[in-house]
């Protein structure tokens, strides 16, 4: 079943406009989710909003945002305030300006989103921007309303389409500077080095998505599965994969690995 379309609006550059259409690159509905339940009555328990002073209920309409000033103050927005400030247009992506594509670090990526032509009117035009950042090594930048939110977003040719990246904030990606200072890391041996690359040619297969399945929702799935069936769950062994608790010698482990790995390669 093809996904279901989220978003559509209009791709701007200059003069050239065309209609499309966007959809979340990833997924998540085969995550399993749970309800919080009454173990009770075996009903639903539901979440309301309450006043943190009196404990009363509040009602939707009477819900305001409120950004802390100190102390129990709060400065209070209404809706038509924080319109104001948000953009002119929800259903256009206007490219501002392009970068090098090689410029952006992988830290500042979000979240991916496959982006289309919705009408064959506009397929040329589509087609003209996103082969034209091919061409240059190009990728353009943006701001649009996605998830209630406004977004800096990023617009990489991939395949036959494009793909709309939302984009971190300039605050929210730490300096990791501040937390990796590089005078306070020794310099490795040579030789360890040598052998962990080694360990790692060892190690190299093509790339497969099976390599990242979750096993946490394979035995969730196990459990509820077992539930359904009203049998006992099985406990989880996890005496095998625990870690040892103690320090080796990182030569003696690098050579261990490497007999390890050249005894089940052959």
């Amino acid at each position: 079943m093809a996904p279901r379309l989220f978003w559509t609006g209009h791709l701007k550059l200059s003069l050239v406009t065309c209609a499309v259409s966007m959809t979340p690159a990833t997924t998540e509905t085969e995550r399993i989710r749970f309800h919080m339940m009454s173990r009770r009555t075996g009903h639903r328990v539901v979440v309301q909003y309450g006043d943190a002073a009196t404990g009363k209920p509040v009602d939707d309409e009477d819900l305001v945002k409120g950004y802390p000033r100190g102390g129990d103050q709060y400065v209070l927005l209404e809706d038509e305030e924080l319109d104001s400030v948000a953009l002119e247009s929800t259903h256009v992506i206007d490219i501002e300006c392009f970068v090098d594509a090689g410029e952006i670090g992988w830290i500042w990526y979000d979240t991916p989103h496959y982006l289309m032509p919705d009408d064959k009117v506009g397929e040329e035009a589509f087609a003209v921007i996103r082969d034209a950042m091919r061409h240059t090594g190009t990728v353009g930048i943006a701001r649009l309303v996605l998830y209630r939110r406004e977004h800096a977003v990023l617009l990489e040719p991939r395949g036959k389409g494009i793909v709309v990246w939302t984009l971190r904030y300039g605050e929210e990606v730490r300096d990791p500077g501040d937390y990796v200072s590089a005078n306070k890391m020794p310099e490795p041996d040579r030789q360890d080095v040598t052998l962990l690359g080694q360990v790692i040619g060892e190690r190299m297969r093509p790339w497969n998505p099976d390599m990242i399945r979750d096993p946490v929702q394979a035995r969730l799935q196990g459990i509820i599965d077992a539930k359904r069936r009203v049998r006992p769950k099985t406990p989880i062994n996890r005496s095998a994969t625990a870690p040892a608790d103690h320090v080796v010698n990182i030569m003696d482990a690098l050579k261990a690995s490497l007999k390890s790995a050249k005894g089940h390669k052959g």
